[in-house]
């Protein structure tokens, strides 16, 4: 295959219920009582940022208890009190049903049994003689009271002109901002370096943008005698999350769109960015997702299906009665007596260099993505249920990793960030394929996280959640417990595998890779290899003579330095998400073209293209 690009992990960003990506704050929140004391002090001032208050100092406890997953806020709904439109038929039953209404009410179309009679300029009298079905405006208690939720007190939109945008879309551009300003490299010096057309988004949503700024106000509002808004559609779509990426963010002109594969959706993606940067079409890559499905309609589909956690379900796990309240903070268990998976919201962004323009521009080195697998599961009984596909993917991915780091390196310094949803059916098939993999391998104790424990599943950004933590274990050395369960269940098979309540200390040095494994809806399967920063420096020193690689580390020193700057103004509240609206246009006129290349906005695209075919030349 010859010489190919590494796709270099030097940014990430994004937001989710334990807070900001950069700097890996969010995954301290998640192991904070495994941190170093001023570590700890960091991550909490960031949390406290988010959450408007003063300072962490004070506010520990308060900030516990609102990130992570807990029961369902007002901010999203009333889950006590939910609204709905129950059925209200009526019968005449020989008297007519009679009632006034303001004229400007009356249907442009009067139903047939329906007598209409002016009663004044504005109002009329009605009289219905036979059956009629109307709506009537009620509430109800949801089943379903637990979700991942961004910090209490956090609101994107309020952070940029968002004029009315769906989360998701709000969520993205905190996520893409915040992954650009985690490069510690100003984006203008990165495009100098970079053709413009080398600069490929891959980001997308697996539901879409279902709130009531997306499908999910266009689907209701006529139903709701309410007006369908221009804006409906258009920001409802899957790929949306790229095209916001593109057009306020980075006013990126490469490739771009978004690949679905549900709940593997970001490691569809992923794969995306990793072939063009391997393969040369690009040179950067940002990566990404977006899912915001903490409304009831959403949620009621899910729980339709029984894949949620209800109250009644986790009442049961605890042995509760009916007058009791679950603990909602453990509603998902992976690996453990459950009953459901946890919805929850996430935008996560990972930004891809290739090497040589890591080595160039002196970019931090957080780990490489080498390779994303992605296979089918065949005929299936259930749409929802797993298959076989998973086995292919996650032996693939091992297999990747082991031609890189060799037998002794898979076997020793490696683990998995397991899907883990915390339903029955996840614990038990997940679990085998896991096992047989590690057996397969000889692995003897191969480490498990599964931090949806902590998040929730976040559906088509799940995957992104699971990457970013990973960075989070290379850079502090822990292993994230599994801290919801007491107990691994008894149907699930842990031969050479290594699941833990608590945090699990390892030494980053030895670190030399990570599988990250997700499963969605419909078959999807994806298993991601990704190599420690220890396992890609030392490829890169493998490449690059000694005064190359000096040259990386007195240019890294600047950039650490504006990490470090970024970090301390986010934390200060000192930054505002990148969002360049009617900025920076191209036209017709910004255009040239000519044989061998054009100009874009002065920018130059290469045109002298090669027939990949050359074997096949034909004359003419």
């Amino acid at each position: 295959m010859g010489r190919q690009r590494l796709p270099v992990i030097v940014g990430f960003g994004g937001i989710n219920g334990a807070g900001r990506g950069s700097a890996h704050h969010a995954f301290g929140r998640m192991v904070h009582s495994a941190l170093p004391e001023a570590a700890r002090e960091r991550t909490f001032a960031s949390l406290a940022n988010l959450m408007g208050l003063e300072s962490g100092a004070g506010n520990e406890q308060f900030i516990l208890d609102h990130t992570l997953v807990r029961r369902v806020e007002h901010n999203h709904f009333d889950v006590d009190f939910v609204d709905w439109n129950q059925r209200f038929p009526t019968e005449s039953n020989g008297h007519p049903v009679n009632f006034d209404i303001a004229r400007k009410h009356l249907p442009d179309t009067i139903p047939p049994d329906w007598v209409v009679t002016n009663t004044s300029v504005t109002h009329a009298n009605v009289q219905i003689v036979g059956q009629q079905d109307f709506l009537l405006p009620t509430h109800r208690e949801f089943e379903v009271k637990a979700a991942g939720q961004l910090p209490t007190g956090f609101d994107p939109g309020t952070l940029y002109p968002s004029r009315s945008h769906p989360r998701g879309l709000q969520m993205t551009v905190y996520a893409a901002s915040d992954a650009l300003g985690s490069l510690g490299i100003d984006w203008d010096t990165v495009c100098r370096h970079v053709a413009v057309d080398q600069i490929s988004v891959y980001a997308g949503s697996a539901m879409g943008q279902l709130d009531n700024a997306g499908a999910g106000g266009m689907m209701k509002a006529r139903y709701q005698g309410q007006r369908v808004t221009s804006k409906y559609c258009p920001l409802s779509l899957a790929e949306m999350p790229a095209d916001f990426i593109n057009a306020y963010v980075l006013g990126s002109l490469g490739s771009t769109g978004a690949s679905l594969g549900a709940c593997a959706s970001f490691l569809y993606n992923l794969r995306n960015g990793i072939e063009d940067i391997r393969s040369g079409r690009a040179r950067v890559a940002f990566v990404g997702s977006a899912e915001a499905p903490v409304n009831p309609e959403v949620m009621e589909g899910y729980s339709a299906m029984g894949a949620l956690a209800t109250d009644k379900g986790l009442r049961q796990l605890d042995g509760l009665d009916g007058s009791q309240s679950p603990d909602h903070r453990r509603a998902c268990r992976p690996f453990s007596d459950n009953c459901g998976f946890t919805i929850a919201e996430s935008s996560q962004m990972v930004v891809l260099f290739d090497d040589e323009l890591a080595m160039q521009l002196g970019a931090t080195i957080f780990g490489a993505a080498t390779d994303v697998f992605v296979n089918a599961d065949g005929h299936k009984k259930s749409i929802s249920g797993p298959g076989v596909g998973n086995y292919i993917t996650m032996a693939k991915a091992v297999a990747a990793a082991r031609a890189i780091v060799g037998d002794d390196g898979v076997r020793r310094g490696g683990l998995v960030q397991a899907h883990g949803t915390g339903t029955p059916q996840n614990r038990t098939s997940e679990a085998e394929i896991l096992s047989r993999t590690a057996q397969a391998f000889g692995i003897e104790d191969w480490p498990v996280a599964a931090i949806k424990c902590y998040l929730g599943h976040s559906l088509g950004s799940a995957s992104g959640d699971q990457v970013t933590a990973t960075l989070g274990t290379w850079h502090h050395g822990i292993i994230p417990g599994i801290t919801t369960i007491d107990r691994i269940a008894d149907d699930v098979r842990q031969d050479n595998l290594a699941f833990s309540p608590g945090h699990r200390e390892v030494d980053p040095d030895q670190q030399h890779y990570a599988i990250v494994n997700s499963k969605g809806f419909g078959g999807n399967n994806a298993s991601a290899t990704m190599l420690s920063p220890a396992v890609t420096r030392k490829m890169m020193q493998a490449r690059y003579s000694i005064e190359d690689w000096a040259a990386w580390e007195r240019a890294n020193e600047d950039v650490r330095e504006r990490q470090q700057a970024y970090d301390d103004d986010m934390i200060s509240g000192r930054r505002d998400p990148v969002y360049k609206f009617d900025h920076g246009v191209l036209l017709d006129g910004d255009v040239e073209v000519g044989p061998r290349k054009m100009l874009v906005g002065g920018n130059v695209v290469d045109l002298d293209l090669r027939s990949p075919f050359e074997d096949m030349h034909i004359d003419g």
